[in-house]
């Protein structure tokens, strides 16, 4: 502080940087816990006991608290001005950061609005949209930031927020498997593309295959990730029922439980900070209402009969221990492709995050594909 080197105990240290790392936001206890600690149990003690170490070591208190606010019930935020000296090799891997993305709307045959945004240049890549979309949160997230900024360097990056979340409306009469089909058909028009990739993720597959069943001149290439041709109250029922519970219980909630089973469904393997930005998402992207009816919609889907329509170039990528949606999944829909190419990847999380051993397959097949 001020040119001085202070002497601070490591784990004072860990609990600056972990804040000042994730100053964007609150961060709970048990995020502190959890990264500090690793999930030890800690008095409240210890922990303020933490906190005014850290306040002392940059010149605050506990009441100015000019730089560590305390949040009542919620947790604590780092609020000064940071700046930070990167190395060549952190410059270099914040370069893809920018890019910029243009947000616009366009309006479906019903009347609902549809945010859109496009990024990067190069040949058109339409993300079709996912369970949980929003662009602007998504852009910076840790765990889609990467992604999209990968594929907005060699393509022009068309993504959208499906009706009733994210930046698109939330207070919609039909969210239906039809409408999301619509919704993509709305943004293609808006974006005025003729020929382009269409990649689907997750729920997005069903979608981006039934589209490319019927406009099939213009989808020069269909790559398919962590999808499925059946919908989970199609393929496991009770499951179905348990999420839509949980989702009734919790969504938007600070409930441990809550957080800890959707987490380690989607992202076992995930960081404090990743699995945090995945909580934060339930609540920033749409209501409990609209999730249980996006559940309902996406849930209830059987388009295996329709995979063999698919005249376009597949390419169909499955994490081999994904817990949201099987391995068998993926596998079925490459079966039922014609001449579709099957990936697998080594993989505990729903989507594959960058500081894994499968990244560099995945984007590598990915872009060996589109290129051909």
């Amino acid at each position: 502080m001020g040119g001085k080197i202070l002497p601070i105990e490591p784990q004072v240290f860990d609990v600056l940087l972990h804040l000042i790392q994730n100053r964007h936001r609150v961060v709970s206890k048990d995020d502190l816990i959890a990264s500090i600690w690793d999930g030890r149990v800690v008095s409240d003690s210890t922990l303020d006991s933490r906190i005014n170490a850290v306040r002392k070591a940059v010149g605050d208190s506990g009441g100015q608290q000019r730089l560590v606010r305390t949040t009542t019930r919620k947790g604590f935020r780092f609020v000064g001005d940071v700046t930070t000296a990167a190395t060549s090799e952190r410059r270099r891997a914040s370069e893809p950061a920018k890019i910029q993305q243009e947000v616009h709307f366009c309006t479906a045959p019903d009347g609902v609005r549809i945010a859109y945004a496009s990024a990067g240049h190069g040949p058109p890549l339409v993300k079709t949209a996912n369970w949980l979309n929003h662009l602007e949160y998504d852009w910076q997230s840790p765990i889609w930031s990467q992604l999209l900024h990968e594929l907005a360097a060699q393509h022009q990056l068309i993504r959208y927020d499906e009706r009733g979340n994210g930046l698109s409306d939330w207070d919609v009469e039909d969210i239906s498997f039809e409408a999301f089909v619509r919704d993509l058909e709305s943004v293609v028009e808006a974006a005025r593309l003729d020929r382009f990739a269409l990649l689907g993720i997750s729920q997005g597959c069903a979608v981006s295959i039934l589209y490319a069943i019927r406009h099939p001149e213009r989808v020069s290439h269909l790559v398919l990730y962590g999808g499925f041709a059946r919908g989970r109250a199609k393929r496991d029922p009770e499951h179905a029922r348990t999420l839509v519970s949980l989702v009734e219980q919790g969504w938007g909630k600070e409930n441990p439980a809550f957080r800890q089973f959707f987490t380690s469904l989607f992202f076992p393997e995930g960081t404090p900070e990743q699995m945090q930005w995945f909580n934060d998402l339930q609540r920033i992207t749409t209501s409990p209402e609209n999730a249980i009816r996006i559940m309902g919609a996406t849930g209830s889907v059987d388009i295996s009969d329709l995979l063999p329509q698919v005249r376009v170039p597949t390419l169909v990528l499955h994490c081999r221990n994904d817990a949201a949606v099987v391995f068998d999944e993926g596998r079925r829909i490459a079966a039922g492709i014609p001449d579709a190419k099957f990936v697998a990847l080594e993989s505990r999380n729903h989507l594959v995050l960058p500081s894994e051993p499968a990244w560099e397959k995945f984007i590598g097949e990915i872009r060996t594909f589109l290129a051909t």
